[in-house]
């Protein structure tokens, strides 16, 4: 049995959506609160016993790289000025075992792509991948979820969300066999379907665990939906040599890579944050019901 060490993070979209702030920061470095995209999804990697940090990046954005980096002269001018607390969050980003590694990919030529970049670093283990743009607010987190699972049946397994039927071209689309509550056994799977077309209304989201055969599929599948070679169809040529697992995870997801989903992000851990959620909560109360005499407002 191999355990899940190895996480994949693909971070060299452009980001269009979010234009001009991702012009030349990835969009996995947009802040929720006080932390980027891409450090919640690495704490959630982390949490999970992963031990090496594979980074997909584009060719002119080093931001990802220079945040995990150790900063020098930050941390002394925090030490100078007696910032004591926010020196050892700064320090403590990252456990002293975790590596991390950072491939580039020279062209951005679809999330299959990105992953067939990260064969290197994985070579011939089980591995996880995970979009930060997806934000899933989960305990344990989804990859613990995941990576439990698949220490039980050895298995690539993917996150799996209920969507609205008119949805379904926004994503990958499986078909299932029930097994338990949260776990099926993907008989189909489909990237971006037209709702009339599509198998079911359970949608692929941002989490994967994977054997390393889809390396060996990614190499040979054609560019599918978008034009780009798609990760979703190197699952379906995996289906016809292992089996794959389909995980109704537990957890609220965030899409935010959307404008909308993002911002729900930024109000839903703002309104947690221990610095900042009474003062938050007050305004949103004064903003949205009005003040009233003890303070918590009046719809």
């Amino acid at each position: 049995m191999k355990r899940v060490t190895k996480a994949v993070f693909p971070a060299a979209g452009m980001g269009t959506r979010f234009l001009p702030a991702t012009k030349a920061n990835p969009k996995e470095m947009l802040p929720i609160v006080d932390k980027p995209l891409i450090q919640y999804a690495v704490e959630e990697a982390v949490s999970a016993g992963i031990t090496d940090l594979i980074f997909i990046i584009g060719r002119t954005k080093r931001a990802i790289a220079d945040h995990f980096d150790k900063a020098y002269e930050l941390e002394v001018e925090l030490e100078t000025r007696g910032k004591l607390k926010a020196l050892e969050e700064l320090r403590n980003m990252l456990p002293s075992y975790v590596n991390c590694i950072y491939i580039r990919q020279a062209e951005a030529l679809g999330l299959g792509h990105a992953v067939l970049c990260a064969e290197p670093a994985v070579n011939d283990e089980p591995f996880v991948v995970i979009l930060a743009d997806d934000l899933i607010d989960a305990e344990p987190g989804v990859t613990k979820q995941m990576c439990d699972q698949y220490d039980y049946y050895q298995s690539s397994i993917v996150g799996v969300q209920t969507v609205d039927p008119s949805e379904t071209g926004s994503y990958g689309i499986v078909a299932c066999e029930p097994m338990s509550d949260r776990l099926s056994r993907v008989i189909k799977i489909v990237e971006k379907p037209k709702p009339a077309e599509a198998p079911s209304n359970l949608a692929v989201v941002g989490r994967y665990v994977l054997t390393p055969r889809i390396f060996n599929q990614l190499r040979h599948i054609e560019r599918g939906a978008g034009g780009e070679l798609q990760l979703t169809d190197g699952i379906a040529g995996l289906l016809k040599e292992q089996q794959v697992l389909a995980y109704a995870f537990e957890g609220k997801r965030y899409d935010c890579g959307s404008k909308v989903g993002y911002l729900e992000a930024t109000v839903e851990y703002a309104m947690k944050h221990p610095e900042v959620a009474e003062e938050f909560g007050n305004y949103l109360r004064n903003r949205f019901c009005g003040p009233c005499k003890n303070g918590q407002g009046t719809p």
